[in-house]
Formats: C-alpha cells, sequence, structure tokens
C-alpha cells in the first residue's frame, strides 16, 4: 500500500468541504471519512477518519490484508478548456493503458499530433492480451488524459481530440 498516497487524500478530504472519500481496486475498498460540524466550512475541524473495508477476499488469514487504492481518475484533474468541439477517445475495456508499443519505443501520439481515422494511438492490456486502440476522428490530439502504465475503466476518457485542429 502506499502510505504516501493515502496521506495526500486524507489531506484532500481534510482540505475540502467532501465528508467521505472513497477508493477502491481489486476488490479493496479505502474509505477516508471526515465529520463536518454545522459551523465548518470545510477548514478541517474534524480529523479525516480512515476505514479499510475488506470485501470478497480469495483466502482466509487471522489478519485482513491491507487495501489497496486506485490512482486519481482524470475526473479529479482539472478543467480542460473548451471541450465543446473536442471529441473524447475512450477505453472500451478495463486494463492498463500504455502509450507505446515497448517501453523503449516512442508513443503512439504525442500532444498536439495531427491524427487520422484508424491511426493506433495507445494499447490497452487485459488479461495480458494488448489490445491496440484506434482513433474514430481526424484531428489534433488535444490533451492525453492517462499516463502510461495507469490502470484505466471501461469508458474512461484516454484522449481529447480537436477534429478543426
Amino acid at each position: 500500500m502506499n502510505e504516501k498516497y493515502i496521506k495526500k487524500l486524507i489531506r484532500l478530504v481534510e482540505e475540502s468541504d467532501i465528508e467521505s472519500l472513497e477508493v477502491s481496486s481489486w476488490g479493496r475498498k479505502v474509505r477516508i471519512t471526515q465529520r463536518l460540524s454545522a459551523s465548518s466550512n470545510g477548514s478541517g475541524d474534524s480529523p479525516a477518519v480512515l476505514q479499510p473495508i475488506v470485501t470478497a477476499t480469495s483466502t482466509t488469514t487471522s489478519e485482513p490484508a491491507p487495501p489497496a487504492v486506485v490512482p486519481p481518475t482524470p475526473a479529479e484533474a482539472p478543467p480542460v478548456e473548451d471541450t465543446g468541439r473536442q471529441v473524447a477517445v475512450k477505453s472500451p475495456m478495463v486494463g492498463t493503458f500504455y502509450a507505446a508499443p515497448s517501453p523503449e519505443a516512442n508513443p503512439y501520439v504525442s500532444l498536439n499530433e495531427k491524427i487520422t481515422v484508424g491511426q493506433v494511438v495507445c494499447i490497452v492490456e487485459a488479461m495480458k492480451l494488448m489490445n491496440e486502440i484506434e482513433s474514430e476522428v481526424s484531428g489534433r490530439v488535444a490533451k492525453i488524459l492517462v499516463e502510461n502504465a495507469q490502470p484505466v475503466e471501461f469508458g474512461q476518457e484516454l484522449f481529447l481530440i480537436d477534429p478543426a485542429g
């Protein structure tokens, strides 16, 4: 478990107006809750509480395994400007995003690069199968929303393409 990441999530909850944050991965969940008083305006008067929730483990042991944490999704990233005309390339499956065919190769696409319909933009690995993801639109790569080797969900936006670019 990445303690640094969990501490960052705790700080995020303490510094915001949200009451709780739940992160899950591989059947394990971590919930961070904060009790806000009526007079509190999100200044974090109450400490955040970390609550591991163990679900659906395949083996039983005397000590529960620590919960895994998923990295922040692009929905937690700052908003992208002028997305009204941009088209998202979405992941068709759950898996691991790879920007290049191998670790030493150049990425399939880079920021501001012009691409065409059917051009391979990345790979999503699912169950040891490498699936090439092709663009369904021509245009300019306006934003790359995920980092290399990051887990992605079904329907998660991977790239924003500006068809006018």
